[in-house]
This record gives structure tokens, C-alpha cells and sequence, in this order.
């Protein structure tokens, strides 16, 4: 039986998907790309890795096969056993093994298994139809700024023509002038009365609302009521929040394990924690819980590169 294919199916809709006897897949979100040299697009998807110490059987894939192929689950799990002891034999021989749309194995030198996961497959469903692209490159046209010559025009000069008839007019110019400053002086003496009348009518006004101001200020018949504020009790329970995303360092069967770990992380300065036992038997232990993939993201890249390669995100409000 092939079981590449149900593994492949289980990865569109949970985060680990365990092959007893062989290891756990494992899946995080990668959010969407750039990459400027290419000029491409990249939707987000989900990366793919694998953790050779989570081997045993949660019943998850068992039960998969089990349904789609109609038949018992003890033969489900007898097909999972014997395609793990061929893809066993494959690495003892060849020292590569390749899952079609998952990934390939192969050993180093200190016969490690190292997983490299497959780029063909995205298992992501919230980018169910979405592809990468490539944006082709905008060209830009630039003008060049052209200085615009003028012309020089020659001046026209207007000769004027002296008279000496009618020098009457000029004197009529004068006189008409002349009525025209006076009466625009006289205008501006009746603006400037109008004006000192004003701000004394407005200052008598303004010291009538002062009055009124002060009679208000200083003889209230009915003061009002003191306010009065609540103020809550400091022993009012405060709900504790729940973060989503959690970079887990390991699951360990034996309890005392667990603890040991806990210890460790928490004198290493994490804020650590040990999570109950899950469904599975094993008590999970976690550098920290945040409130942003971000954050959490950012945690686990640096222990993988400082400590634990084997770290990985968890996803669940706890």
C-alpha cells in the first residue's frame, strides 16, 4: 500500500502527522514573499519538517487509511509498518529516499537522517488556487527639459506732441483732484468717530457681563451636589489572557523528564512552562507562549540555530 498519498492529505489539515515507527511532519505557516532580484510573488504556504523522535503511533494516519481504503485498523497499521521498513531498506541502500510532494531523506556521514521538503506541494488552504508570478519590470521614460529661447523685442517709444491750446484742462484735472482728497479726508474723520463710539458702547457692555460673571461666581443660592467616583477593588479577579502561539522544546513520556527540562529552560531565562499530559500520553514543555506569530517565530529561529534544531510552533490557545 502507498501511504505517501494519505500523509499528503493529512497535511492540508493538521500541523503533525506521525508515521509510527518513522518519525512526525511537521507544519508552519510562511506568510507571502517578495523576492526582489526575481521580480517574483510567492503566496503563502505551509513549510514542512520532520522530527525523527516522535514515532509513536497516535493513531491518526492508521485510522485515515483505515476509512479510505474500507478495511480494519490493525491492517492499516501493518501496511504503515511495512512501507516504513521499505523506505528503511531504500536509505540502507541508496542512502536517499524520496516521498513524492513531501519531501527526501538522505543520511550524512554520521548516518543522521536529514529531511529537505519539496517545494510542488503547497498545503496551505486558505491559498487553495494561488500561484507564484512574475512581475514584469516598469519602464520609465524620462524627458528631457528643453529651455525655451525668447526673443528680444524692440521697444516702442510713443513721441508725445506738444500744445499749447486748451491749457485750461490741465487746471480743471487739478481742481477735481484736489475735491477728491478732501472728501476723502472727510470720510476718514466720520470713520474714525464711528469707531470711537463703538468701543465705548463695547466696553460699557463688557463691564456689564463682568458684573454678571461675578454675581454668578461668588452667590450661588443652590450649590450642586458633590461628585462622587467608585474607584474597583484591587482584589477584583483579573482574567488571564491566552496567547496562541507557543514554541514547544520537546514531549517527554516520563514526567520527571518533563520537570528536569522545565528546570533548565527556566534558569536559562525562558519563560517556560509544562503543559498537562495530552491525548497522546506525553507532557509537552515550551520555551514561552506569545501573543504574535511574529514573536513566536522569531524565538524559535534562534533556538534552532543556538540549542535545539528540533524546536517547533504550536498553535493553540492555552
Amino acid at each position: 500500500m502507498n501511504i505517501e498519498h494519505y500523509i499528503g492529505q493529512l497535511l492540508y489539515r493538521y500541523q503533525c502527522v506521525t508515521v509510527p515507527g518513522f518519525g512526525a511532519f511537521l507544519t508552519e505557516i510562511q506568510s507571502a514573499q517578495w523576492v526582489e532580484s526575481a521580480n517574483s510573488f510567492f503566496p503563502p504556504k505551509k513549510l514542512i519538517s520532520f522530527n525523527t523522535n516522535i514515532k509513536n503511533n497516535d493513531g491518526l494516519l492508521a485510522n485515515h487509511i483505515a476509512r479510505a481504503e474500507k478495511t480494519s485498523y490493525e491492517y492499516a497499521i501493518s501496511a504503515i509498518q511495512y512501507e516504513v521498513l521499505n523506505w528503511k531498506k531504500e536509505l540502507e541502500k541508496n542512502r536517499i529516499l524520496t516521498i513524492k510532494n513531501i519531501g527526501s531523506f538522505s543520511l550524512n556521514a554520521t548516518d543522521n537522517l536529514i529531511f529537505t521538503p519539496s517545494d510542488q506541494k503547497n498545503y496551505l488552504t486558505a491559498s487553495f488556487g494561488l500561484g507564484s508570478f512574475i512581475a514584469p519590470v516598469v519602464k520609465r521614460e524620462f524627458f528631457e527639459e528643453k529651455e525655451e529661447v525668447i526673443e528680444e523685442t524692440p521697444v516702442i517709444s510713443l513721441v508725445t506732441e506738444e500744445r499749447n491750446g486748451r491749457s485750461y484742462l490741465k487746471y480743471a484735472a487739478i481742481f477735481i483732484l484736489g475735491l477728491g482728497l478732501a472728501g476723502s479726508a472727510a470720510y476718514s474723520v466720520y470713520q474714525n468717530e464711528i469707531v470711537s463710539e463703538r468701543v465705548l458702547v463695547e466696553k460699557a457692555v463688557q463691564k456689564q457681563v463682568e458684573s454678571k460673571i461675578q454675581e454668578a461666581t461668588f452667590f450661588i443660592k443652590s450649590p450642586m451636589a458633590p461628585v462622587t467616583l467608585s474607584v474597583k477593588s484591587d482584589k477584583e479577579e483579573v482574567k488571564e489572557e491566552k496567547l496562541p502561539y507557543h514554541v514547544v522544546a520537546g514531549a517527554f513520556r516520563d514526567e520527571s523528564n518533563a520537570e528536569q527540562v522545565l528546570k533548565k529552560l527556566t534558569k536559562m531565562g525562558y519563560k517556560a512552562r509544562r503543559l498537562e499530559v495530552n491525548k497522546h500520553g506525553l507532557y509537552p514543555v515550551l520555551y514561552g507562549s506569545f501573543a504574535t506569530y511574529a514573536e513566536a517565530q522569531k524565538v524559535k529561529n534562534e533556538v534552532r540555530e543556538s540549542e535545539n534544531p528540533e524546536a517547533w510552533l504550536l498553535i493553540e490557545s492555552l
